[in-house]
């Protein structure tokens, strides 16, 4: 089994969401979908139920900080005792476009961070452009998760790994511009490394121009295992039981 700790694959992201996930499934490949708002977060619960290689992460990205009110904040509260739901996300920050809303940002992300402490669950964070401010937000939390598609230094991803935050790799390890990534895998330890593809996005290298589904996986495992010198079956089975432990599945 091997575990996409982040993606996208549902109708108001992508075509033919059940398609790639019973694909999936033949491929013994199970998947955590990322919920960004109150419309992916009901698609992702219903997928969840339907099909058993999928679990659900719920919240509210901050793209849609300005929509979020309080009753959509009381909808997740009870939207995440559902037995699929493994983690809080995709929330977080992100300076890249604008940091007029900074502020809301945090406000909103604190408060994903208070319910994820409330139902005893990780959390899956976003963070670009925005690195420092996440890990104070963070290190006042009692929480542990994933750092999606992280993209800092290693003294920061080191920092992460010790409050009990793993590193997400995705498919920017594969590029062929990205030596920053690849010397990263290289320095921490893959006891704290997790596979994701953020699918439909962020395709590999090579299926560059195509949509990014949970089956590419394999290309951003066989590169983590080009750079630490071991099999892909030990990538595949370290960072699988990695998944489990974090998500509890």
């Amino acid at each position: 089994m091997i575990i996409d700790t982040h993606c996208h694959i549902y109708n108001s992201e992508m075509e033919n969401a059940e398609g790639i996930i019973k694909e999936a499934a033949e491929n013994d490949i199970h998947i955590i979908l990322n919920g960004t708002d109150p419309l992916s977060n009901n698609e992702i619960l219903e997928l969840s139920r339907k099909y058993e290689n999928v679990y659900a992460a719920l919240g509210y990205f901050h793209t849609f900080v300005s929509e979020i009110t309080d009753e959509d904040i009381i909808l997740l509260d009870k939207q995440l005792e559902n037995d699929k739901v493994v983690a809080v996300g995709e929330i977080g920050l992100d300076y890249y476009h604008t940091k007029d809303n900074k502020d809301e940002q945090k406000e909103l992300f604190e408060k994903m961070l208070d319910l994820a402490q409330k139902h005893g669950l990780p959390v899956i964070v976003h963070s670009r452009k925005s690195m420092q401010d996440t890990f104070d937000i963070l290190i006042e939390h009692d929480v542990v998760g994933s750092m999606h598609c992280y993209q800092g230094s290693v003294e920061m991803a080191q920092e992460f790994i010790k409050l009990g935050f793993y590193i997400g790799i995705g498919g920017p390890v594969t590029h062929n511009n990205n030596k920053k990534i690849r010397k990263m895998v290289k320095e921490i330890d893959i006891n704290h490394i997790l596979v994701e593809t953020d699918s439909p996005y962020l395709t590999p290298e090579e299926k560059r121009g195509e949509i990014n589904t949970s089956l590419n996986l394999k290309y951003i495992i066989r590169k983590i295992a080009e750079q630490l010198d071991i099999t892909e079956n030990e990538v595949m089975e370290i960072t699988t039981e990695n998944t489990k432990k974090l998500f509890k599945i």
